[in-house]
């Protein structure tokens, strides 16, 4: 059998949680030819693998590379760690389908969250047309959720209200195009505006609509903090409702209203799987979040669009109402928790005036401006015409660990790759698990941590020629070693790759050879129409 590649004396860990064991995997096109005893096999390239484990590509379940991997197609922070699979469309904020109404207010208001890359050509509008921009320009797969916020943007603009029949009804209409161009399922961001201006009623109906092409349910729900307990229900049931799959996204148990609730969670979500519900939720190995910092605000300060809010930041009057909800009741940007000042880094900052400010906390900046901390937050916004992204240190170690056994949790990164010193969550989530909790803590076995990697975000995205190692399946493929596989990437220095992992293929061909990214872009818009 001719090959194009063979991976020799290899210790597979085929993706399913079964034993590892050892084999030779050929590679014949984009398809794995063999695995097993590689005697006959002509291969024009050989890899030893030998005291390497060969598995499955990690598949990122959530990730907001939707621009930049548009703008940096090698992409880097990805690739390096073993990624070979990325679903973007994430919480509800994304760039499709756009009109030409929407797209200048989307891409101001989302410059936190994605960038607005200097020569990247807006020159789609559907989710088609954006799919289309990845394939084969990309160097791994890409799965798109769509995105509940700009639907509702494309039917009603930024309005802080509900939808009329009609306006439901068009929205619904777009929800299912999406299905039918290639999107995997519905995603929701609840804290975040216009997302947060709908009822339960807007969610059950969108998601009957994916759900009816076969898709999944992803919200970012409402609330992480003080009122998770409805928020958990919420969404519960709305897939109910719908009869929809129901993904948890950076299913985290955070701020001090979380401490230790872990396990009250998880019961609850083992119910919801006892009811019928078909549940999972990823997480990431980290104990702070990041976002954009606007999205930290109460949702009536969005109500109109961007140039709304920066004239809302403006006004005095509205600053105090500000302070007091997020300083005293909590804002709904911010869980509902009074605000830590102490706890939000700044991580992204354009203006060459305050790229001193980085690194540092708003309490921090308050005590070097000589002003209060919400002043601080409103002037950088205003300056910064919203571009400001950072980092918000809320999580448990307890319920991190915690959460990861949970048997239908995937990891992911959920990496905001824009701003000077971004979350190193981007570079070094799946490196991080095999290193800290695989070989030092033993929170998983190598063969359930590679299964929550592979397999089980392939069986959610429906793929069903990804994330098992065996014949007739896609090469999308990893070789590290477990002994020194480690990731480096720190808060201080975000974009350091690991180490430990040195070849990554994606449908046949070599991205990482030998430690060195190769500048192949072989990847592919995994649509779900293809499945």
């Amino acid at each position: 059998m001719d090959a194009e590649l063979l991976i020799a004396n290899g210790r597979v860990v085929d993706g399913t949680g079964s034993g590892a064991f050892r084999a030779d995997v050929a590679v014949c096109a984009d398809r794995i030819a063999l695995v097993g005893p590689s005697s006959g096999v002509a291969p024009r390239r050989v890899i030893d693998a030998r005291g390497r484990v060969v598995c499955p590509g990690f598949i990122d379940v959530h990730g907001h590379s939707d621009l930049v991997l548009l703008a940096e197609p090698h992409h880097a922070p990805k690739v390096m760690q073993g990624v070979t699979t990325e679903v973007i469309g994430q919480d509800g904020l994304s760039y499709a389908p756009l009109t030409d109404r929407t797209m200048p207010p989307l891409r101001q208001a989302l410059k936190g969250l994605g960038g607005d890359p200097p020569r990247l050509v807006w020159d789609w509008r559907t989710v088609g047309e954006y799919l289309d921009r990845f394939d084969r320009h990309a160097a791994v797969n890409v799965a798109f959720l769509a995105p509940h916020g700009t639907i509702r943007a494309a039917v009603m603009g930024l309005d802080h209200r509900l939808p009329e029949p009609p306006e439901l009804a068009e929205m619904k209409r777009l929800a299912d195009r999406a299905m039918r161009e290639g999107a995997v399922g519905l995603s929701t961001g609840l804290t975040y505006a216009p997302c947060s201006y709908a009822d339960r009623r807007e969610l059950v109906e969108l998601c009957r609509a994916v759900g009816r092409r076969g898709g999944y349910f992803a919200p970012h729900m409402r609330c992480y903090g003080a009122r998770m307990e409805q928020a958990l229900e919420e969404v519960v049931d709305v897939a109910a409702r719908a009869d929809v799959p129901l993904h948890l996204t950076h299913f985290h148990v955070s701020f001090p209203t979380g401490r230790g609730k872990a396990d009250h969670y998880l019961a609850r979500i083992d119910r919801a799987r006892r009811e019928g519900i078909d549940v999972t939720l990823d997480a990431y190995p980290y104990l702070a979040g990041s976002t954009f910092l606007a999205g930290l605000l109460p949702g009536w300060a969005h109500q109109g669009g961007p140039a709304e809010l920066v004239r809302r930041l403006s006004d005095r009057p509205t600053r105090e109402r500000l302070r007091h909800e997020m300083e005293v009741t909590g804002s709904d940007g911010l869980s509902g928790v009074p605000v830590d000042w102490e706890t939000i880094v700044l991580t992204g900052l354009p203006s060459r005036s305050n790229r001193g400010l980085i690194g540092l906390s708003l309490r921090q900046v308050s005590e070097r401006l000589g002003k209060p901390p919400l002043d601080c937050l409103a002037d950088l916004l205003v300056e910064e015409n919203l571009a400001v992204t950072c980092l918000i240190f809320c999580g448990h170690e307890e319920n991190v660990r915690r959460i990861m056994q949970d048997p239908d949790l995937m990891f992911a990164t959920d990496g905001l790759l824009v701003g000077d010193r971004p979350h190193p969550r981007a570079w070094g989530t799946y490196p991080r698990i095999l290193a800290v909790y695989v070989r030092q803590l033993g929170i998983l076995t190598l063969e359930e941590a590679v299964r929550k990697m592979t397999s089980l975000p392939a069986r959610r995205l429906g793929l069903r020629d990804r994330g098992v190692l065996r014949p007739g399946m896609a090469a999308d493929l990893v070789v590290f070693d477990p002994d020194t596989v480690r990731d480096t990437a720190t808060y201080e220095q975000p974009r350091r790759h690991p180490e430990g992992i040195p070849w990554v293929i994606v449908n046949g061909q070599i991205v990482k050879d030998d430690g060195e990214p190769t500048g192949a872009l072989p990847g592919r818009a995994l649509r779900s129409t293809d499945s």
